[in-house]
C-alpha cells in the first residue's frame, strides 16, 4: 500500500525504535525522566526560549498555549484555514471558554492588513481580543512556508496592539528546511511555538510546546489538567531526540518526492492542481466533475493499493513522508490516473 493520506501514518525507522529502547526514563511527573529533561532543553535552546514542555500531541500543545494565555470569554485571531479552528474538536471553546475569530488569507498567511480592523473595542458588551495564532507551514493553505517578514511584520503589530502571539509549528520544520532560516529565527516572534515530531520527522508520538519559564509554569499545570502528565515517558522523547539530529534535514526529500507528484499530476486530464507546484510536502489537487466526485476516487485507489484523503468534494491531499519512496510516485500517480478513466467509464 502507497499510503498519502498524511505524513501521521509513518513509522518509527529502526534506528528510531533503537533509539527509544535505549532511551532513560523516570518519572516525568516529578520531573525525573532524564530523556525529557534533555529533550525539552534542546527543543529551548533550538528556539531560543527559556523553556520548554513535552506534550502527547500538538493538539495538546496548541490547547495549552491557548489555555495560558487565555481567559474565559477572550478571543483569538486566526486564519479560517486553522488546524486550531477545523481540526481540534472544538478545544478552545470546550476547553479555555474562549471563541475564535476566524479570517480569510491567501494561503492562510495572515497580514497586518487583514488583521487591521478585527480588535474588540474595549468595551464590556464585546469580547476581549487576546491571542493571534499562526500556522507554519500552512496545511490547508497549501503546505506553503510563512516568509519570515511576513511573520515578523504581524509579530510586531500584535506587540503594539497588547496582543500575545502562538505559532501551530506543526509542520515547521519543513518550512525551516524550505526557506533556509533557522527555527530560532522564526520562533523569535512568538511568544509560544508548538513543533509537532509525530508528522515529517516520523515520531509515534509527541510534541513540545516551548515559552518563557512563567508560561511554561502554567503550561505544565494545564497538561496535568488535561491528563496530559505521563510518567516513564522517555522512549517517546527518544524517538524525539533521534529525529531532531537524522530526520530534520531529510524533509527535502519528501519535498521534491512532493514536486514529483505534482508534475505527474498536471499531465493527466482530468486534474488541476490546487496550488501549482507545492513547496513544501502536501500537494492538493481537484478532479473534473465528469469523473465523479473525490470520496469515489479515493475509495477505487484504496482498493488498487493507494491511499489518498478526500478534503472537499472534488478535491483531495496527497502528504509525502519518509515511508514512501521516489520509485512509488509514477506507481501512484498512473494508479490515479486509471482510476479516474474508470471512473468517468462507469458514469456513461
Amino acid at each position: 500500500m502507497i499510503d498519502l493520506r498524511s505524513d501521521t501514518v509513518t513509522k518509527p525507522t529502526p534506528a528510531m525504535k533503537q533509539a527509544m529502547f535505549a532511551a532513560e526514563v523516570g518519572d516525568d511527573v516529578m520531573g525525573e525522566d532524564p530523556t525529557v529533561n534533555a529533550l525539552e532543553a534542546k527543543v529551548a535552546a533550538l528556539t531560543g526560549k527559556e523553556a520548554a514542555l513535552f506534550t502527547c500531541s500538538a493538539t495538546q500543545a496548541n490547547q495549552i498555549a491557548i489555555n495560558v494565555h487565555c481567559s474565559p470569554g477572550d478571543e483569538i485571531l486566526i486564519n479560517s484555514t486553522s488546524h486550531i479552528g477545523l481540526y481540534e474538536a472544538g478545544g478552545p471553546a470546550a476547553i479555555s471558554g474562549v471563541s475564535l475569530q476566524k479570517i480569510d488569507a491567501p494561503r492562510g498567511f495572515l497580514s497586518v492588513e487583514c488583521l487591521e480592523g478585527r480588535i474588540w473595542p474595549d468595551d464590556p458588551h464585546f469580547t476581549r481580543s487576546r491571542l493571534v495564532c499562526l500556522e507554519n507551514t500552512s496545511n490547508m493553505g497549501g503546505g506553503f512556508a510563512w516568509p519570515i517578514e511576513q511573520i515578523r511584520s504581524v509579530s510586531n503589530w500584535c506587540l503594539t496592539k497588547g496582543l500575545k502571539i502562538h505559532l501551530d509549528g506543526a509542520r515547521l520544520f519543513h518550512a525551516v528546511v524550505e526557506k533556509g532560516y533557522s527555527p530560532g529565527d522564526i520562533c523569535a516572534a512568538f511568544d509560544t511555538v508548538n513543533l509537532c515530531f509525530s508528522k515529517g520527522l516520523g515520531c509515534p508520538m509527541g510534541a513540545v510546546l516551548a515559552g518563557t519559564e512563567k508560561d511554561i509554569h502554567k503550561a505544565r499545570r494545564v497538561r496535568k489538567m488535561l491528563g496530559g502528565g505521563c510518567r516513564q515517558i522517555g522512549f517517546a522523547a527518544g524517538a524525539a531526540l533521534y529525529a531532531l539530529d537524522h530526520h530534520v534535514q531529510r524533509l527535502a526529500e519528501d519535498h521534491a518526492k512532493a514536486t514529483h507528484l505534482a508534475k505527474e499530476l498536471s499531465r493527466i486530464k482530468g486534474i488541476n492542481l490546487v496550488f501549482g507546484l507545492p513547496e513544501t510536502n502536501l500537494v492538493f489537487f481537484e478532479i473534473s466533475g465528469e469523473y465523479g466526485d473525490a470520496r469515489s476516487l479515493e475509495t477505487h485507489l484504496r482498493k488498487n493499493g493507494v491511499q489518498i484523503g478526500s478534503s472537499g468534494r472534488n478535491r483531495l491531499r496527497a502528504v509525502t513522508h519518509l515511508d514512501i519512496a521516489s520509485e512509488d510516485i509514477p506507481v501512484a500517480a498512473d494508479a490515479i490516473r486509471q482510476g479516474l478513466e474508470e471512473l468517468k467509464k462507469n458514469r456513461k
